[in-house]
């Protein structure tokens, strides 16, 4: 008897276009969700069950466009899917919704108010995160859980994600030789992750202690 996949019949990822195409027009769309995913390679450094897309389509239908924010998570699944890396994240190959979704707000509003908002919670999507660097009288972030198919906005700076387990905020911060505010990730004491140019700076720094100690004590670091 012959065996029917459905699946067979539907488009790979390597058969999908990767991203929708559009160019970023602020550059923070690019560099806050490679901080993200950065701290989170450090932060779970023994974990393969993780995955942080960035300008990365998401199929979901095989007769739809994908969507593409700016960043996302997905939990439960390969953190490497080849040595090619994934091209796309296809829902019926992956068999894992992302479990948050990120957007940066440009200049250019793309409706992540409304109809992105909406879309991430239409597909179930369990955290929607919006930052936008150009707010002076509202939050800057704002951070939303699906609850009972409606997004719920989420106090406080940083944001504790239990499903997650990490927190998420935003603080002044130098990323890349760049001094501004970032988005990072939290432990659950409220301490943020350092970025990999802090953690040099702290290594070396330690060094120095250490080195000087040893001088102190009439042993020269650099014989050792």
């Amino acid at each position: 008897m012959l065996e029917y996949n459905p699946l067979a019949c539907l488009p790979s990822s390597e058969e999908l276009p990767d991203s929708d195409d559009t160019p970023v027009d602020n550059e923070l769309q690019d560099l806050i969700p490679g901080l993200l995913k950065a701290l989170l390679a450090m932060a779970w450094p023994e974990r393969m069950d993780w995955f942080f897309g960035i300008d990365m389509g998401i199929y979901y239908d095989p007769d739809l466009p994908a969507i593409v924010p700016d960043g996302f998570l997905s939990l439960g699944v390969e953190r490497f899917y080849d040595e090619n890396l994934r091209p796309s994240y296809v829902l019926w190959e992956e068999k894992k919704l992302p479990i948050l979704a990120l957007e940066v707000v440009s200049q250019t509003y793309r409706g992540e108010y409304s109809t992105k908002k909406a879309e991430y919670a239409r597909l179930g999507i369990l955290y929607y995160v919006v930052y936008n660097p150009f707010r002076r009288r509202k939050p800057r972030l704002e951070v939303y859980k699906l609850v009972n198919n409606i997004y719920e906005f989420q106090d406080g700076n940083p944001v504790w994600l239990p499903e997650i387990s990490l927190g998420i905020g935003i603080e002044r911060g130098t990323y890349l030789g760049i001094p501004r505010e970032w988005m990072y990730w939290y432990n659950q004491q409220g301490q943020r992750f350092l970025t990999p140019e802090e953690q040099a700076q702290l290594a070396q720094q330690r060094a120095q202690l250490l080195a000087e100690r040893l001088r102190s004590l009439g042993i020269d670091p650099d014989l050792i």
